[in-house]
């Protein structure tokens, strides 16, 4: 067994781990800082997978600034056990039961997936390189990268004229 297929094992157990901590921790915050471990994990796939770009970017903008976010969020809310409604027993049943029927249709979507045949190429070829992904946004997509940066501008330069007070 190889370095990389040891790698790829432990962050797909620890993603897989600190998803399902996710899911039933009860306090809220460390719900949040296990999907921070969630993002790192997928990052580290990733990275494996050679699309260093993609695996930077998740942990720039999702394990990053959406989770701070959500940190904030949560701590403003003060969420309480006390505070907390309680839940009927038909709404939790109802909850199973959809669950239940989510995870069927997975695996009827997923039961003549062949998965058996493809394999992921670990470290070759050059597609989620940065080096490749700048030369394609400014060759074949100039136009459309200068008109959203365009609009980007406009966004923010308007967010500015809002939020001023007026003199």
């Amino acid at each position: 067994m190889s370095i990389s297929e040891i790698l790829f094992y432990f962050l797909s157990v620890l993603a897989l781990g600190s998803a399902l901590m996710v899911v039933i921790s009860r306090n809220p915050v460390h719900s949040v800082l296990w999907l921070i471990v969630t993002f790192f994990a997928i990052s580290g796939h990733y990275i494996m997978m050679n699309a260093q770009f993609l695996g930077i970017v998740n942990l720039i903008v999702y394990a990053g600034a959406i989770m701070v976010l959500f940190l904030f969020v949560i701590m403003l809310m003060n969420l309480n056990a006390e505070t907390e409604p309680k839940k009927n027993k038909w709404l939790r049943m109802a909850g199973i039961v959809a669950g239940g029927c989510l995870l069927l249709v997975l695996v009827a979507a997923l039961k003549d997936a062949d998965v058996k045949n493809s394999a992921v190429q670990l470290n070759s070829g050059n597609i989620g390189l940065i080096e490749q992904l700048g030369k394609t946004l400014f060759t074949e997509y100039v136009v459309p990268f200068e008109i959203s940066s365009v609009l980007f501008l406009s966004a923010m330069v308007g967010t500015v004229v809002i939020g001023k007070k007026g003199d």
